[in-house]
């Protein structure tokens, strides 16, 4: 491709919210025009923890492809895919798999924060544990350039650059490519209740389909600072959730500065606050909630995106798979 190439994508559990926009989804939007994106929906992976949930899983897939269409991603310019359509990931997956030891992959940062996160330290499933070196596969089947992601997945890259380096060293080829991560403007945007990032699983996002009405409501919940009882009291901004997503989403910084600096004398009401960020938030996410109900029409022409999305994805995937059996001397199928 003449263009250089980024393979991103996001795990079919839910519909996308805030978090994913800037952490991920920006920076895509930001890139179609200058390069090739690969667009995962990674529903492999997803059933790595959601192995009893598939149903879910698959409708989940309809959900990402249409939030992707909805924030303004172009299948024209970026290639959708699915990625069990690609069941040539699954073999890298096993060859990349003798080049990591569980020892490595259990002191994965990310890894292990998921593992606390959904309390599977007494029943962690074998392919959560190895899902680093599936995404691996996703990465380097596709001789991506860069990844786009929260600052959570950068030792996702880190193993992934260590796979790269070790089969190019081991089978003496430089068959495999390293990839740089891109890291969103805001490395993850905390979540509503504001004791960790914004995710579907914890209950504290807000998704970039929700109504005026889920905006609203959500908002009147963040986390604010308990110690600012009267509106007279001097406040804390740190660790106030409003005056982060201030910083995020609101265009005039310098007004957020004088509110900051009014709440720490005291005199600002956090009614008033939420009431700004209300209105801030429904003007950045009503666009994104229409285009979504349009194409929510036709959910089977989404799909056919995906399935023609993964059909490209396929020859692409094949063309490095064969390069690595070359490399490692085995046997062609006739």
């Amino acid at each position: 491709m003449s263009k250089p190439i980024i393979l991103t994508g996001d795990r079919p559990t839910g519909p996308l919210h805030l978090g994913h926009y800037v952490g991920s989804l920006a920076n895509r939007l930001r890139l179609q025009n200058d390069y090739h994106q690969f667009l995962i929906i990674a529903d492999t992976q997803a059933l790595t923890d959601n192995y009893d949930q598939p149903d879910r899983i698959r409708e989940n897939i309809l959900q990402v492809a249409l939030d992707y269409l909805a924030v303004g991603l172009d299948p024209n310019q970026n290639t959708f895919f699915v990625q069990s359509l690609i069941p040539e990931l699954y073999e890298m997956t096993v060859h990349f798999l003798n080049l990591v030891t569980v020892a490595r992959l259990s002191r994965n940062p990310t890894v292990k924060e998921e593992i606390r996160q959904k309390n599977l330290e007494e029943s962690l499933p074998a392919g959560f544990l190895i899902y680093p070196v599936s995404q691996a596969a996703d990465i380097l089947a596709f001789n991506a350039d860069l990844v786009p992601v929260g600052e959570d997945q950068n030792p996702m890259i880190e193993q992934t650059n260590e796979i790269a380096r070790a089969f190019n060293r081991i089978y003496k080829t430089p068959c495999l490519k390293e990839v740089k991560p891109l890291i969103g403007t805001v490395g993850r945007l905390v979540g509503i209740d504001g004791r960790s990032k914004m995710s579907k699983s914890a209950g504290n996002a807000i998704l970039l389909g929700d109504s005026f009405a889920d905006i609203k409501a959500k908002v009147q919940k963040m986390y604010t600072d308990p110690n600012h009882l009267k509106v007279s009291d001097p406040g804390t901004v740190e660790g106030h959730v409003v005056f982060s997503f201030l910083d995020v989403f609101d265009p005039n910084q310098l007004e957020v500065q004088e509110l900051k600096d009014h709440y720490r004398r005291g005199g600002l009401g956090d009614g008033i606050l939420k009431q700004r960020l209300t209105g801030l938030l429904e003007d950045f996410i009503a666009p994104i909630r229409q285009r979504r109900l349009e194409f929510e029409k036709d959910p089977g022409e989404v799909l056919n995106i995906c399935r023609k999305g993964s059909e490209v994805a396929r020859n692409r995937a094949q063309s490095t798979l064969q390069n690595i059996r070359k490399a490692m001397a085995l046997i062609t199928p006739s």
